[in-house]
């Protein structure tokens, strides 16, 4: 690699860095900006690859379901 191309190179990677630094402090502001990007993941994902995606649930979101049942 010349020596341009690396500080081309150099150059993409601190753009890059700033705009992930600015993505993440819009989405500490928005939590729900978090979750609405990990569905667009999981759709371009699934567009892309015709396969299976297993999304993870956190237990604690269960139990509360079963702790309404079982109050009933």
């Amino acid at each position: 690699m010349h020596f341009r191309a690396k500080i081309i190179h150099a150059e993409g990677e601190a753009q890059a860095a700033e705009k992930l630094t600015t993505a993440a402090n819009i989405m500490s502001v928005y939590p729900a900006a978090i979750h609405l990007r990990f569905l667009q993941t999981l759709t371009e994902v699934s567009a892309e690859n015709n396969s299976k995606v297993i999304v993870p649930i956190p237990i604690d979101l269960l139990a509360a379901f079963f702790q309404k049942k079982e109050k009933v």
